[in-house]
């Protein structure tokens, strides 16, 4: 069987939003194919991989990406061209050495990325196994926790919310994954109507969750609780609660500016007021409770919380080897969140998995709030064993795809599928 790379082709479509993203298109020489579309992120860490945009105002607001699909057509085709596609590292690193920049800006990593999925897509393709078969093998069986996020606040909701971007639920306690995406999806709607009933808008934010005003950063967890009860569950045995109050976003000149509680606090400030609310509830998860660059924040976070929640590093660690290094050396937190697109390639993703759990650190595969449905981050997500996936709310194509594809996977695995439930948050 000739697994060799006959052809790519990239070509620009739209995200969930509405905004340009890239798909590409690879085509064997044996006749498999492998197709992916690759997210985008509204609330983006300065440290992550650039994603390359066209700049001309006249079409998407400059936002468009036919320049990257260019790269695609041109530049990486030529270059992958005859390749094997069985050795994804290989390929990866043929396309960050033709770039030749530290986060790949000249070609962009959105244009790498696309390729490098829809190579693992082709290869899996190639051998007629699943997708979270070829990247992980045969131990490939936990089925994550679904973290459904909720409540949208930040920018997510354009501001008109919470301060904090993203209070999810995390349905532990059921007995496999079937059951917890229906304890999540029943939570959800009994949550829409808890907030009918006290005259809140049901309307929703970019990734499903609903986005209330609310009158401080704490009122969306009483809803959530009000919501979890309502749909017949117990809070803290049954489901818990995840929280990305995404602090870069409203960390300035040192401080952390929250609007609607009207004050600024310092990171010691933040780290009270999170262990405040880690006591009076649920909370399992806490993702980017400080900003990117405010270390000395954060081991005073872990020193506090490290041994009772799951501290998580979006922002911080942006699925950066390099950045991760750092943070298990400096002992700033437990846990790290996984976005293909913040590295650029399948190959450096996995890698970013494996430092993780090397030193027992939480792994937490993401999707971002610019969506496709591209469901590869399921797959990915039972491949490396990680045990949890954020992917927004049950709600809109983009983000139940990924549940329903996961529910194809418990499906296919059979009686061998091992639900990670509980016991991938304790600490």
């Amino acid at each position: 069987m000739r697994t060799t790379i006959k052809s790519i082709r990239a070509r620009e479509i739209l995200d969930s939003r509405g905004t340009p993203t890239i798909e590409v298109d690879m085509e064997l020489d044996c006749g498999a194919r492998g197709r992916a579309a690759v997210p985008s992120g509204a609330s983006t860490g300065v440290h992550e991989a650039v994603e390359l945009r066209d700049g001309d105002t006249k079409k998407y607001g400059g936002k468009g990406v036919l320049g990257a699909v260019d790269n695609v057509n041109n530049e990486i085709a030529g270059e992958l061209a005859g390749q094997d596609v069985l050795n994804q590292a290989l390929l990866d690193k043929l396309m960050i050495d033709l770039d030749g920049t530290h986060n790949k800006n000249r070609l962009g990593a959105n244009a790498i990325l696309g390729v490098s999925m829809a190579a693992a897509r082709a290869a899996a393709s190639a051998l007629n196994v699943p997708l979270y078969k070829y990247l992980g093998g045969s131990n490939a069986v936990l089925l994550p926790v679904p973290m459904m996020n909720i409540m949208n606040g930040g920018v997510h909701a354009n501001w008109q919310s919470a301060d904090f971007q993203e209070y999810m639920i995390v349905p532990y306690g059921a007995h496999g994954f079937r059951d917890a995406l229906r304890w999540g999806s029943e939570t959800y709607h009994a949550l829409k109507k808890v907030l009918k009933k006290e005259g809140h808008s049901t309307g929703v934010g970019d990734e499903g969750g609903f986005a209330p005003g609310v009158s401080s950063n704490e009122e969306p967890l009483d809803l959530i609780i009000k919501a979890i009860e309502e749909a017949g569950y117990e809070p803290g045995r049954d489901i818990g609660i995840a929280i990305d109050p995404a602090s870069s976003e409203f960390y300035r000149d040192g401080g952390y500016l929250l609007r609607t509680e009207g004050g600024e606090l310092t990171a010691a400030d933040m780290v009270e007021k999170y262990d405040s609310l880690v006591t009076k509830y649920p909370i399992v998860v806490l993702e980017d409770g400080l900003a990117e660059d405010d270390w000395d924040g954060w081991k005073i976070l872990n020193s506090r919380l490290g041994d009772k929640i799951e501290l998580v590093g979006d922002d911080l660690f942006v699925t950066n080897i390099e950045r991760i290094e750092r943070g298990i050396k400096e002992d700033v937190a437990n846990a790290v969140l996984i976005k293909l697109n913040q590295i650029g390639t399948v190959s450096e993703t996995i890698a970013a998995v494996r430092l993780a759990q090397k030193y027992a650190w939480g792994a937490m595969v993401s999707h971002r709030s610019g969506e496709t449905v591209d469901s590869f981050i399921a797959d990915l997500t039972v491949a490396m064993g990680t045990g949890h996936l954020k992917s927004g709310a049950p709600c809109r194509g983009e983000r139940v795809e990924k549940y329903n594809q996961l529910l194809r996977i418990e499906e296919d695995l059979g009686e061998a599928a091992v639900f990670a439930g509980r016991k991938a948050f304790v600490r």
